[in-house]
């Protein structure tokens, strides 16, 4: 069994979101999905729906980012309207 920082994606609230990727990280996130849906028993997800999940993994894991946000909690909370990590 692969070792993903992903696990089991629950059903949520979909946000629209628009950008640019490189065809490469766009087939990078096809994969994944893919081995996601393999290592879960889910079935696979559209790449836009994991790009949130991976993001809030990457910044929970970011101990630079939980240093700073720490350290500047009341200008951060203020900035987003929220205090959630």
């Amino acid at each position: 069994m692969a070792k993903l920082k992903l696990g089991t994606i629950e059903s949520d609230k979909p946000v629209r979101l628009t950008l640019e990727l490189p065809a490469t990280v766009h087939r990078d996130l096809v994969a994944y999905a893919q081995v996601l849906a393999r290592e879960t028993g889910q079935s696979a997800l559209e790449p836009a729906r994991l790009i949130h999940h991976m993001l809030a993994r990457f910044m929970a894991t970011d101990r630079g980012f939980a240093k700073a946000r720490r350290l500047h909690a009341g200008s951060i909370s203020a900035h987003t309207g929220s205090n959630e990590g």
